[in-house]
């Protein structure tokens, strides 16, 4: 991948004007819209979690975790003096949550149970970036049946019994357990009040199809309305059948692991850390790699003021596939859910490059 700033001068001052006022692209981290206004000794404790060999250099490392905390001064001279800027241009920045919902130990009587699997045992996932450089970043998922790889079931087949997954709890309600598969992990309070807290474990390697595209292009939610608040409305008026028809239409499904946390920590992302509520974002690694501080320039969904901060690359999703395409995560509880299911924004991106 080329380095340097890559969006043409003039088109990207025009585009920046709109979110930042600024006056001409930025050469320099220094010279980012919105700069000298971010906290950025809060980014520091997110970036240390995730500096490591081989996504940053040790040295790099070892001289972050030698910041005085909450120098803000200090915090800026070193992403200032260490980095090189790369612009990745303009894409679309969503927002995901660590959503909270209610479930149990064994089945519930219910019409729609929404059983919580684990990783299956027959489920294989390859690394192509191991067999070529070119494929860095890309990953399949399938199981092996005549000694060949083939595609794992989708969806509506694994919720026919298709597949050995166990199951781990079972969700009150089936539209809450696609949106916590789509989130990756969350937390589940079973009738006790006790909390049990789920991590992505695994995926069985289908497309993502995202069900709000699938409403707007029927004409059941107007495009621009498009949101998960308006698709969770819609489920509930269509009932367990209709809902569990759309649902079934994303082929992608995500398995789960149970995991030990704090209450104050956020779930564990793709990097293996963490994350941090609006300071961590899912990327596409084919073009951000893992561990890369990211400044992005938008605006929030709710306030509209602008946001412009810095950020790390420190997961994925599958749905998140392009240059400048990043989800931004907003932690957890009721705000956190609003902001990130109104969260469709149009946002520039720059990745810090280590020197």
């Amino acid at each position: 991948m080329a380095r340097g700033v890559t969006v043409p001068g003039l088109l990207f001052c025009a585009a920046l004007t709109l979110l930042a006022g600024c006056a001409q692209a930025p050469q320099r981290v220094a010279e980012l819209p919105g700069w000298g206004e971010d906290r950025l000794s809060e980014a520091l404790p997110a970036f240390i979690a995730g500096c490591r060999p081989p996504a940053l250099p040790a040295p790099l490392c070892a001289e972050a975790r030698a910041l005085p905390p909450g120098d803000d001064a200090a915090a800026r001279r070193f992403f200032e003096t260490r980095f090189t800027l790369r612009a990745a241009g303009e894409g679309l920045m969503t927002g995901y949550y660590e959503p909270e919902l209610r479930g149990s130990l064994t089945q519930p009587a219910t019409a729609d149970p929404a059983p919580l699997r684990g990783r299956p045992a027959d489920l294989v996932e390859v690394d192509l970036g191991a067999f070529s450089t070119e494929l860095r970043g890309k990953r399949v998922a399938g199981k092996v049946e005549g000694g060949r790889l083939v595609p794992y079931p989708d969806r509506a087949a694994i919720e026919a019994g298709g597949s050995p997954a166990p199951v781990l709890l079972w969700a009150d309600d089936a539209a809450d357990k696609f949106f916590l598969q789509i989130q990756g992990s969350g937390r589940v309070v079973l009738p006790d009040g006790s909390v049990r807290r789920l991590g992505y474990a695994a995926a069985n390697g289908r497309a993502y199809v995202p069900i709000g595209r699938l409403l707007a292009d029927r004409g059941e939610i107007p495009r621009a309305e498009v949101s998960m608040q308006s698709i969770l409305a819609w489920l509930e008026r269509a009932g367990p059948e209709r809902a569990r028809a759309l649902m079934d239409e994303n082929p992608s499904y995500v398995f789960f692991r149970e995991r030990s946390a704090r209450p104050e920590e956020g779930p564990v992302g793709s990097q293996g850390v963490p994350l941090t509520p609006l300071r961590s974002i899912a990327v596409d690694r084919a073009h951000i790699p893992l561990g890369r501080p990211v400044w992005i320039v938008a605006k929030h969904p709710v306030s509209g003021v602008p946001m412009r901060r810095l950020v790390l690359a420190q997961d994925t999703g599958g749905a998140i596939r392009g240059e400048a395409r990043a989800d931004l995560f907003w932690g957890w509880g009721s705000e956190a859910r609003e902001a990130a299911g109104l969260m469709k924004e149009r946002a520039e991106v720059f990745v810090l490059e280590p020197n």
